[in-house]
């Protein structure tokens, strides 16, 4: 892994993984423009989650067998074209579908990173992991902000037909850049969709680290998606544009958690994975009593994201290091898991801001946090297992 290819990588993951996130500060608008109810138009963001953790499941185990310079331009492709048809829908359930697709199809970061850690040596494949998980999750955070600009400007639907030509322009670069790799056997696809589970009872720390991270992963979008509302009500009521910047706040936490792999290259994984963890459970108390000071608000947003991007680039440096050829798969149940749990935290966001608004979204994600330290708590010798 060059630092010229890692770097290629982190900005291909950066805007694979920020096409799932154009909508989530545009609810509001395109509920308006679409003729829907804001908590009908949250569901655009649910939808693409699970298309993505549909298309992980689905096409990313491929990744063992198939020819990764051919696969990986396709597929980017074939986001391009559902990123169009987002664009240009003329009615909600149209757009609907449209996301779906992106979500299906915008799986080429979790093809790369597992092929990162097959280049990469022993020694650095923390901090080469490590700086490509943060660019996917600058990709999350800039999304926002990006989004958010563009819509206040242009509208919404800009945003798709701007992301359809950088993903087209990034297919085309990784068409040269990726490197031609030794033919692997070809094996039963239905075989090898099962083998993501067998691969995971298999070795001991993958079922508690991709727990944890799951998680971790539906806290994170529980927050983000919930502070779409609380920003747009009173005592804040921001623009989107003005939403859309607090992506950068976040990116500041993304930046930070950007070695966060070298704590296992130097054998330091699981402690600060338990450090991660207790960082965000103290974030999320910060967000309780900031939920009336837009500075406030920011720190919390920074040390949150950091607390969560920590926890995650770790819990995928260890699955990644395992031993054997099974790299895809193990980060096929890794993204799974994280996106079911990001599914289901955006899900439960709007339903728990109707009865409870702030303190209950803020209450529910302390308890998956506090469940996860004793999942950690509890695993620990399992974690720092490389069995």
């Amino acid at each position: 892994m060059t630092r010229t290819r890692t770097i290629t990588f982190a900005i291909a993951g950066g805007l694979a993984v920020g096409n799932l996130y154009w909508a989530q500060p545009l609810i509001e608008e395109i509920a308006k423009s679409l003729a829907v109810s804001s908590s009908v138009a949250a569901s655009l963001v649910t939808v693409t989650q699970l298309g993505y953790a549909l298309g992980i499941f689905l096409i990313v185990p491929l990744g063992d067998v198939l020819n990764r310079k051919r696969m990986i331009p396709l597929i980017l492709g074939l986001s391009a074209l559902a990123l169009i048809a987002a664009a240009v829908a003329p009615t909600f359930s149209v757009l609907l579908a449209a996301l779906g697709g992106v979500g299906l199809t915008t799986v080429s970061a979790q093809l790369l990173t597992p092929l990162a850690s097959e280049l990469a040596s022993p020694d650095e494949r923390g901090r080469v992991l490590g700086t490509i998980a943060s660019g996917a999750l600058i990709g999350v955070l800039l999304s926002r902000t990006i989004s958010g600009a563009v819509a206040e400007f242009i509208g919404w639907r800009a945003i798709y037909v701007l992301a359809a030509i950088l993903t087209v322009i990034l297919a085309v670069v990784l068409s040269f850049i990726l490197p031609r790799l030794q033919k692997r056997p070809a094996t039963n696809y239905f075989r090898l969709l099962g083998s993501v589970f067998t691969t995971v009872a298999h070795h001991r720390a993958a079922l508690p680290t991709v727990f944890i991270s799951s998680a971790v992963f539906c806290v994170f979008s529980l927050f983000w998606t919930s502070l779409t509302y609380l920003l747009t009500a009173a005592p804040f009521s921001l623009s989107v544009g003005q939403i859309g910047l607090f992506g950068l706040a976040g990116l500041v936490g993304a930046v930070g958690a950007r070695r966060a792999g070298s704590f296992h290259d130097r054998g330091w994984s699981v402690p600060a994975s338990g450090i991660s963890l207790t960082l965000l459970a103290l974030s999320l108390i910060g967000a309780w009593l900031a939920q009336s000071s837009v500075i406030a608000m920011i720190v919390v947003v920074i040390a949150l994201d950091l607390a969560a991007q920590g926890t995650l680039v770790l819990g995928q440096t260890r699955l990644l290091s395992l031993p054997g050829q099974n790299r895809s798969r193990l980060n096929t149940a890794f993204v799974v898991g994280n996106f079911l749990g990001g599914a289901i935290g955006s899900a439960v966001s709007g339903p728990l801001w109707s009865a409870g608004g702030w303190n209950a979204v803020i209450a529910v994600a302390g308890v998956i946090i506090a469940l996860s330290l004793v999942v950690w708590g509890t695993t620990r010798r399992r974690l720092a297992d490389p069995s």
